[in-house]
């Protein structure tokens, strides 16, 4: 957990805006850290790689002159250690109103004559198991509050079963579910849940993809479409927002066709 200084406390005459991402060591989350800094968050940034952590809240930090980016070294699969760590993190900050879950660990090397239960149970575990771990305590302490705003990075993998990397895409299906159930159950309270569907992204990541990997997008420009649309309090985003059309068109593909495809 950090040791570092705490941020300057929030007044009546100098509130501050204050999130946690938990996956922010690079790829997306770095990015989506450093919009949300520029925007004027305090950021309390989670991620197991500790090194890479530590290093963005120093770049982050020295470029402002200012204490405005947290450290938290943490693997989403210590559950237990969850709510003493949230716990933690809100007093370190003063406060919370914008959670953002996406960690996640690469795509191991696949095939579709290949099947593996150790990676699809790693895979469940940490993108849905560790989403839900995370977001159960926050989803109810801003329930209590009625405000704030949840996030979710799940994928276009997860909206239909698809022959490649099955444990991949029903880790990101069963993330998007819970993420809608809690917009259902949150909504009425005030809270805004976004789930965020993003296609090729240019991470480590990428690297694991097999078979075509069309419309790469930076993780810059990733970071960019889930601020505006986190701004605009939108409930379901695609980035890049092409991939609307193309996973509308997917998902109308009638089974005794889809299930003859090679992706």
């Amino acid at each position: 957990m950090s040791d570092s200084p705490k941020p300057a406390p929030a007044t009546p005459l100098n509130p501050r805006r204050c999130g946690i991402i938990v996956g922010a060591s690079d790829g997306i989350g770095a990015a989506l850290a450093r919009k949300m800094i520029k925007e004027g968050f305090t950021l309390a940034l989670v991620s197991r790689q500790k090194d890479k952590l530590n290093a963005l809240c120093g770049e982050i930090n020295s470029s402002l002159n200012a204490m405005r980016a947290l450290a938290y070294p943490h693997d989403v699969t210590n559950y237990n250690e969850i709510p003493t760590l949230l716990r933690k993190i809100v007093a370190d900050l003063g406060g919370l109103d914008t959670f953002v879950f996406m960690a996640g660990i690469n795509l191991p090397p696949g095939g579709v004559e290949k099947y593996n239960f150790e990676n699809d149970h790693k895979m469940v575990e940490v993108n849905l198991i560790g989403g839900m771990a995370w977001l159960t305590p926050v989803a109810e302490m801003f329930q209590h509050a009625k405000a704030g705003q949840i996030v979710g990075i799940s994928s276009v993998a997860g909206d239909r079963g698809r022959i490649g990397n099955p444990g991949y895409n029903t880790s990101k299906a069963g993330l998007a579910t819970y993420l809608e159930a809690l917009r259902n159950r949150l909504t009425r309270h005030g809270v805004n849940v976004l789930t965020v569907k993003p296609g090729f992204v240019k991470t480590e990541m990428l690297k694991a993809a097999q078979g075509a990997t069309p419309f790469v997008i930076t993780p810059e420009k990733a970071a960019d479409d889930i601020y505006n649309a986190m701004r605009r309090r939108k409930q379901l985003i695609y980035t890049a927002s092409l991939w609307r059309w193309i996973m509308l068109l997917i998902q109308h593909i009638p089974s005794v066709i889809f299930r003859r495809m090679s992706f």
